[in-house]
């Protein structure tokens, strides 16, 4: 049984126990289910932004504890001072160590679009994520059949929630072009073997229609590599361990962002 695969199972009792603890009906108390939610798309297309997707993220099943020591408030309010286009926070507490209070926490001091990133195989997980203050859900292409991503995807769009859509392969990709879907992920970490190469990205950009906005996931650790993504298309940019692993995240993107500003500035001046 794969990473992935004990994680669903897992998702399967979580699920089942969450509807007996918090019906839906109190979920929709909220007072996020009243607030309306921020575009993902239309902040990734902003040009005077990067489409940096900056991630809170305590631990992982490949790599154990990254950075226990989280302070959502100030790595989230610091991430967005960076520069960041949109925050992802890990709400999965038995394998990453995140939690849904952490994205209300996110959602509370930040305007941005935040990201619910969790393994969603159940309408009821899209009720919470909207009840805790997510503007979008992922829905993970290697975790779903594909009837099952139109399903979600059309129940998340009727909640106001936009859908990122992961995919490893070109074959997930082809099944999966639904248009429920309002952002193509490309996970350039195989989540069977958990593996990185930014290769995969580049791989699959070629197959995906114009139409949906796309973003790179996993392994981006240098401002380079964003450019040359974004010479491919990709306009969104998903990094959470490679800030995650210092002691001061936000710094680190600060950083990393400034780095890719000075970049992209000496690109366009040497252009013919």
């Amino acid at each position: 049984m794969s990473i992935l695969d004990k994680i669903i199972e897992y998702k399967k009792s979580e699920v089942a126990e969450n509807k007996s603890l918090y019906p839906i009906k109190l979920l929709e108390q909220s007072i996020y289910f009243q607030t309306p939610t921020v575009s993902l798309k239309k902040y990734l297309l902003r040009d005077d932004r990067f489409g940096i997707i900056a991630e809170i993220k305590r631990k992982s099943p490949s790599k154990g504890v990254i950075n226990s020591n989280v302070s959502v408030e100030r790595i989230s309010i610091g991430y967005m001072q960076a520069g960041a286009s949109a925050l992802s926070v890990l709400t999965d507490k038995e394998f990453f160590g995140g939690s849904p209070e952490d994205l209300t926490t996110a959602r509370k001091f930040n305007f941005c679009p935040v990201l619910r990133k969790d393994f969603i195989i159940d309408e009821y997980q899209i009720v919470e994520a909207k009840s805790i203050g997510a503007d979008a859900i992922l829905l993970i292409a290697a975790a779903l059949e594909p009837m099952k991503i139109k399903k979600l995807a059309g129940f998340a769009k009727s909640l106001g929630l936009e859908v990122l859509m992961e995919v490893h392969t070109r074959e997930e990709l082809l099944e999966n072009l639904h248009d429920e879907v309002d952002v193509i992920g490309v996970n350039n970490r195989n989540l069977a073997t958990f593996e990185v190469s930014v290769e995969t990205s580049l791989h699959i950009a070629g197959g995906i229609p114009e139409k949906y906005t796309m973003i790179s996931e996993s392994g981006i650790e240098d401002p380079e590599t964003v450019i040359r993504l974004r010479k491919h298309g990709f306009r969104g940019f998903l990094i959470g361990e490679y800030f995650m692993r210092h002691s001061r995240p936000e710094k680190k993107c600060a950083e990393f962002i400034a780095k890719l500003k000075r970049l992209a500035k000496e690109r366009e001046r040497v252009k013919p």
